[in-house]
């Protein structure tokens, strides 16, 4: 069968039928947080307040001694008037003239003690309050959770002393319109700003770059350990011994059942920002598992997997399809093309046709590799991940999707394409061996 070498950046073809395969560009894909509207803070309860106790009476007789008992201090109290004035004041409720100066020296003493409270107590209660307050000026890192809401991120804040009144951010976030706007992330701010510049900053996103890790699309878990050891400064040895499925089958499920134990294919690109946390390669790589299954939450996986079985009469799970989609991004430079050639893989698989089963697609081989496969290799190496050679999907993905590749093979464009030539310049998709030739031809005379 003859063999026709791609040209330009990526081109892609199939020999009768094969495929080449193209090496796309990497792209950073950093998604927006969207911050739920905020609602109002609970008000602190004020705290209560405790009646003096009232001194115990004493007789003069008892107090002139310096010692009361028990017994002494109850008969002297429930002692009898002694004067027929003072039994008549007694019967009436009312003091008599003998008990005045009792009541205006009890009213003297309950002074001195208000007055030893107020001058003692109160002002070491505001000293300790002063010395708990954070000083303004002082900057600080504040890490705010995806899916944090307007009354948690203004805990964070208020905590870490960067504002003073959460009712007064919630009036900013109201005024500047930004309920929806506030993203997650690492942030670096000052204590005591103007909480109209918090707000900005909330809207505009993370300004604290000192763990920034940014996954791009098509990354391989190799390929991501080596960037998490220059972002972050994880040792690529253990970012690959702890990216194994069976560290994180327990927390996130959908990892049961992966081949070969890996994560390929689920730790997400994104920008991520870890600051505030014990970063290490669990972190990251939970963070990542996380982010996929966000991104991934809100996608019909069953009902895709019903039309593509009725379309295609092909059984498809849910990790066949992102091992699909992992090939439609390495052989995919736009959008647009994606749900084509998603398309022309179903159409390969599903074909009466036995040698239209084999994808022949480069990037299989050339994950398997580490390298770009000479023709030789792609005739001769017996890979599981060489598709020329082994018919259906590799044993797994072979990156990191994007969500438009996983979309894609979810819902592949209705063709009866079977092959394509994707180049910087060309992007066409035939149905016939002999059309694809006339595209690889057409595409070459344009250059």
């Amino acid at each position: 069968m003859p063999q026709h070498s791609t040209t330009g950046r990526s081109g892609s073809h199939f020999s009768a039928p094969a495929t080449g395969a193209k090496a796309p560009a990497q792209r950073t894909s950093a998604q927006r947080a969207k911050a739920p509207s905020t609602h109002s803070a609970p008000r602190a309860q004020r705290p209560s307040t405790q009646r003096p106790q009232q001194p115990r009476r004493t007789s003069k007789r008892a107090a002139s001694s310096g010692q009361v008992s028990d017994r002494t201090a109850s008969i002297t109290m429930n002692a009898k008037p002694r004067t027929s004035a003072q039994r008549a004041a007694a019967r009436r409720g009312t003091p008599s003239k003998g008990k005045a100066p009792f009541v205006a020296g009890l009213v003297a003493v309950v002074a001195v003690i208000v007055g030893l409270v107020v001058f003692v107590v109160l002002p070491r209660f505001h000293a300790t309050s002063a010395e708990s307050t954070i000083a303004a000026g002082e900057q600080v890192e504040v890490d705010i959770p995806e899916g944090s809401g307007g009354s948690a991120i203004a805990k964070q804040l208020k905590d870490a002393g960067v504002i003073s009144s959460s009712d007064d951010f919630y009036k900013e976030v109201q005024k500047q319109n930004a309920d929806q706007k506030l993203k997650s992330g690492a942030y670096t701010f000052v204590t005591g700003a103007d909480v109209s510049e918090v707000v900005k900053q909330l809207i505009e996103g993370p300004n604290a770059t000192g763990s920034k890790l940014t996954v791009a699309e098509g990354l391989t878990v190799t390929q991501t350990a080596a960037v998490a050891e220059s972002s972050l400064g994880i040792a690529q040895s253990d970012f690959l011994a702890q990216a194994k499925a069976s560290n994180y089958v327990a927390d996130y499920p959908f990892l049961s059942g992966v081949a070969n134990d890996s994560l390929e294919g689920f730790l997400y690109p994104k920008t991520y920002y870890l600051s505030g946390k014990a970063i290490n390669a669990d972190t990251a790589i939970r963070a990542m598992l996380d982010q996929y299954k966000s991104e991934v939450a809100g996608l019909d996986f069953s009902g895709s997997e019903e039309k593509i079985k009725s379309a295609y009469g092909l059984t498809m799970s849910d990790y066949q399809i992102l091992t699909l989609a992992s090939i439609v991004e390495k052989e995919a430079t736009t959008d647009d093309d994606r749900p084509k050639v998603a398309s022309v893989f179903y159409n390969r698989l599903s074909n009466s046709q036995a040698y239209l089963h084999y994808l022949q697609s480069d990037a299989t081989l050339t994950y398997a590799l580490g390298h770009a496969p000479s023709a030789d290799e792609l005739h001769s190496d017996t890979s599981p991940y060489n598709t020329y050679l082994t018919a259906g999907l590799t044993p797994t993905p072979i990156c990191s999707s994007s969500l438009a590749s996983i979309k894609a093979a979810l819902a592949p464009s209705d063709t009866k394409y079977l092959y394509f030539w994707i180049t910087d310049t060309s992007h066409v998709f035939s149905e016939t061996y002999d059309e694809h030739l006339q595209a690889i031809s057409d595409a070459k005379q344009s250059q």
